[in-house]
């Protein structure tokens, strides 16, 4: 029997990303290929990166180490050279012309393609059966592609298409496979899921498919994420409110509040509509933990349209927010329609403004839960600490848990957790 394949896949950008490199991965395995995610080490037969292509700092990331590849291949530290997802999906000719030393290119969708040039059989069933990259016991469950929004700063729709949901069907029997592999946690993903399933069944079907998830032996927690504000699916907060699995957690882009931001924006939703349904979400799912992006310095943002969405924030208390500054993304309307405005300077100091604002109510939160006992589920060892979650966050975005116990603690198991203290964005806790 001949030397097997060695392929090293390479993950850049979002968590969408990582399920499609988890999917290549396990068919690559299944035709006897030896394979590895984000190695470090040389002497691979063959690399493949898979890239984003989403914002400028994204899009420089995935070209650096486009590049740093193309390096190690003329050292004849690797062989082939390829690369897939949404830099290429969106720049392929541009980058075949600007960096022709890689052997291949390949869009998001060509799993069928990628396959076949290294030599290996593409069966749809290993779809389900994904080569799990986190830690073992929580995955992402993606439960759609694409999106049929058209926010005006967004190229995502432009690299992913439009919505497209998976069937209900198939997601449990991905979720029940991930499940008797050992997962615990299913962090349930897509561009946007207040639109899963209309196309498929013409009307919203998140909160049935969160019952079927929730009947599957083995999954403990399911987290929500990169719910659209616009025909929020309010079937779910029922749901979250009662279902002991559901976690009390909604991961809810608004991006803006001021009126004429969002207008300009084609969020088509208005500051009077997010209010309502802040309150509605805060009423119906009761203690929940809201985690929210915003997006500053957008063209034509002005002092008071700022200061309106600063407000905002302080006023809505919410348990984690992220702030991007607004860059041109080619072919957007945005970019079409306006001038990029708002000097750097100020788009950088707004953002640090609101993550101040953010960073102190993340700490009056964090210092409220002191004297709690929580329940909380080990990720991993760091020094002194078992480094854990609790059901208010989710991983790599959130705040964690720094836990010490009187007997060793196993990864990927839950424990009740004595909230004991705190700082901006963690908490410290004790075991036994």
């Amino acid at each position: 029997m001949g030397k097997k394949k060695k392929v090293n896949i390479v993950t850049m950008g979002c968590s969408k990303n990582v399920v499609d490199s988890e999917v290549l991965l396990s068919q690559l395995e299944h035709s006897n290929i030896e394979v590895a995610h984000d190695s470090d080490e040389v002497n691979f037969d063959a690399v493949v990166i898979n890239t984003c292509g989403f914002i400028n700092d994204a899009k420089e990331e995935s070209i650096s180490t486009i590049l740093n590849y193309v390096d190690a291949k003329k050292q004849g530290d690797i062989g082939k050279l390829y690369v897939m997802g949404c830099l290429s999906e969106r720049y392929k000719k541009d980058l075949i012309d600007e960096i022709p030393e890689v052997d291949r290119y390949f869009g998001k969708f060509d799993m069928k393609a990628i396959t076949s040039e290294l030599k290996a059989a593409y069966n749809p069933e290993y779809i389900y059966e994904r080569k799990i990259t986190t830690p073992s016991h929580f995955a992402y469950l993606k439960i759609s592609e694409g999106c049929n929004r058209s926010c005006a700063f967004c190229a995502i729709p432009a690299m992913t298409g439009k919505h497209i949901s998976k069937t209900k069907e198939s997601l449990v029997k991905e979720a029940t496979y991930l499940a008797k592999n050992g997962v615990k946690e299913l962090l349930v993903i897509a561009q946007d899921l207040s639109y899963y399933g209309i196309d498929l069944y013409g009307k919203n079907q998140l909160g049935e498919l969160l019952q079927l998830l929730a009947e599957i032996d083995g999954i403990e927690w399911i987290r929500l994420h990169y719910l659209y504000p616009t025909k929020f699916p309010f079937e779910i907060l029922p749901i979250v409110n009662e279902n002991p699995k559901v976690c009390k957690y909604l991961d809810l882009p608004l991006q803006h509040y001021s009126n004429p931001v969002l207008k300009r924006m084609l969020r088509h939703v208005t500051s009077e509509e997010i209010d309502s349904l802040i309150d509605k979400i805060k009423k119906e799912a009761f203690g929940v933990a809201l985690r929210t992006t915003m997006l500053v310095g957008y063209p034509g943002e002005t002092e008071e349209d700022f200061l309106q969405l600063l407000e905002f924030v302080k006023r809505v208390n919410f348990d984690r927010l992220g702030v991007f500054t607004y860059s041109h993304e080619d072919g957007t309307y945005a970019a079409k329609k306006y001038v990029d405005d708002v000097p750097e300077a100020v788009k950088q100091e707004r953002a640090n403004t609101l993550m101040e604002v953010q960073q102190q109510i993340s700490a009056g939160k964090n210092a409220e839960k002191i004297g709690l006992t929580l329940k909380t589920i080990i990720d991993r060892v760091e020094g002194e600490y078992f480094v854990g979650r609790t059901e208010y966050d989710s991983s790599e975005v959130d705040g964690e848990v720094l836990v010490t116990a009187s007997q060793e603690l196993k990864i990927g198991e839950f424990y009740n957790v004595k909230i004991t203290g705190s700082n901006d964005y963690d908490l410290f806790g004790v075991v036994g």
